[in-house]
């Protein structure tokens, strides 16, 4: 028997689905170019009754997190300002009307983006019914419900299947694990590494999660983690979502790739350049998303992925992927959390005395260490690396240790981000 599905477009015809992505492009594109500053100036001059096409789409320039960054920073420096850098097509004013901004987040870079009052915004709905959650679930969510879009993320999803959410949100985990012995919900949402912690924990103290399924995302999963929380008893899938695009692609009982979330139009492009790449080629993901609130039009996410032929053996028939297979730039992900390139800088700002820096990730994906090596000038001390521990929690959110090296001993390949992370 098939899995569940959430409707029945995951199962339409594929030309039925092409064509019907394809009708919707031309009033998305209208759409950004009338409702958005940013887009109004990036699309200027294009007839967005001719992008009926992926041909027509791929000549569209592709927009960056560095773009959304640099024109929200821009836009901070006046005083009237949209926060959005205008590429909102709505605000917090209009909620009474239905339209309006019912949350504003903030993530890592630092960028804001709204939530809009539809329902199932992020439509993570998809994914958790994939991973076998339904109505009248409890949902233990472990994603953070400030700050960022995760835990509203996954509480709106679950909400439009019918399910009840504890909002467990990050850390404090004895008290969530006071709260799952007592509450015993049925499914977890969070980040995989948190999920292995807290079925560890429980096994310490001889005890077993009530747990038996789970929408895992925002870190990799690979198959030895899937593994190990399946000998505890949940069976895992993961999705793909960004704070700015939501629900991606998802995982299936099929454990084949990731299968495309039914709002998108995605294009795997050669980095570096907007020209998507033949199937099964390694790219950028781009992604295009039918949200008239937040109209991304090519929206270039910075992660690698490629096309993998054939159709799911569910029978859902969207295209799928290969899932996460790295970042296009030196910006990674560490415990759930974006770190850049310029984060790193920052810190060097912060402390004059240091001269060059190197974040190396090491480990495993679910006990990671994050390490910044500094070149300094003559006499620092310990007193400086433990300033600078400091700089690094604060600004990239994230626990890390500081290895002071001698001058000139760093590479010189302008890496500044080294991911040297096992993820078998």
């Amino acid at each position: 028997m098939n899995p569940p599905v959430l409707d029945p477009l995951e199962t339409r015809a594929p030309a039925q689905r092409e064509a019907a992505l394809l009708a919707a492009l031309p009033a998305l594109v209208a759409t950004a170019q009338s409702g958005t500053a940013a887009f109004g100036e990036i699309l200027q001059g294009i007839d967005a009754a001719t992008i009926t096409s992926r041909q027509a789409l791929a000549r569209l320039p592709v927009t960056r997190k560095s773009d959304l960054l640099a024109r929200q920073q821009q836009a901070r420096a006046s005083a009237d300002g949209d926060p959005f850098g205008g590429f909102s097509a709505i605000g917090w004013s209009g909620l009474r009307a239905g339209r309006g901004a019912r949350r504003v987040f903030q993530s890592p870079g630092t960028l804001y983006e709204p939530e809009g009052a539809a329902a199932d915004y992020w439509r993570s709905a998809r994914a958790l019914r994939a991973a076998g959650i339904e109505a009248g679930d409890l949902v233990h969510v472990s994603f953070s419900y400030h700050l960022t879009p995760a835990g509203s993320m996954m509480e709106s999803g679950a909400h439009a299947l019918g399910c009840t959410v504890f909002p467990g949100g990050v850390g404090n985990t004895e008290l969530q694990l006071q709260a799952i012995r007592e509450l015993r919900p049925q499914a977890y949402a969070g980040t995989p590494s948190f999920l292995k912690l807290l079925l560890d924990k429980a096994a310490e103290a001889g005890e077993r999660l009530s747990f038996s399924k789970a929408l895992v995302s925002a870190e990799a999963f690979p198959p030895s983690l899937r593994d190990a929380v399946r000998a505890q008893g949940v069976e895992a899938y993961q999705c793909y979502a960004t704070a700015d695009l939501g629900l991606i692609a998802y995982e299936t009982s099929a454990r084949e790739g990731l299968v495309l979330d039914e709002g998108v139009i995605l294009e795997i492009v050669r980095p570096g350049t907007g020209e998507p790449v033949p199937d099964g080629e390694v790219g950028e993901v781009v992604v295009t998303t039918l949200n008239p609130d937040y109209p991304l039009v090519r929206f270039g996410t910075g992660d690698l992925s490629a096309v993998l032929p054939g159709a799911c053996p569910t029978g859902r028939s969207n295209t799928r992927i290969r899932g996460w297979l790295g970042r296009a730039d030196q910006t990674t992900k560490v415990r759930g959390m974006f770190v850049h390139p310029g984060q790193v800088a920052q810190i060097l700002r912060r402390h004059p005395e240091l001269l060059r820096a190197r974040l190396v990730l090491s480990g495993t994906i679910a006990a990671e260490r994050m390490s910044l090596r500094v070149e300094a000038a003559a006499g620092a001390d310990e007193a400086l690396a433990s300033r600078v521990v400091e700089s690094i929690r604060e600004i990239t959110k994230l626990r890390g240790e500081v290895e002071l090296v001698a001058a000139g001993s760093l590479p010189n390949d302008g890496k500044v981000i080294e991911d040297a992370r096992s993820y078998e």
